[in-house]
């Protein structure tokens, strides 16, 4: 299975690895392998994490960065939906979910 971004899922993916590149060269690349390794296991087992909003929704967190991946299960592909900061606007990508 593969994955595609959310627009604004994408935007805010990139905005994280700058950030971390601008404090401390290779940080940013570090967080996008963290992102990586994620985004592979969601795709060979999507339903291994916790559903957070009925039915298809749900919440992968990464272990060095404090951020989840909200993603949605689709019959052919994985949809991120949001890189969302662990401790910060909780629920704001709800809608995303009618686009």
């Amino acid at each position: 299975m593969n994955y595609q971004f959310h627009p604004d899922a994408f935007n805010e993916h990139y905005d994280s690895a700058a950030f971390y590149q601008s404090r401390l060269p290779g940080l940013g690349a570090d967080y996008v392998a963290e992102f990586d390794a994620v985004m592979a296991h969601i795709c060979t087992a999507p339903n291994f994490y916790p559903t957070i909003a009925a039915p298809d929704i749900h919440k992968a967190g990464l272990n060095r960065f404090p951020f989840h991946v909200i993603y949605r299960v689709m019959s052919t592909q994985i949809i991120v939906l949001a890189v969302a900061h662990q401790r910060r606007r909780p629920a704001y990508w709800m809608g995303r979910l009618a686009k």
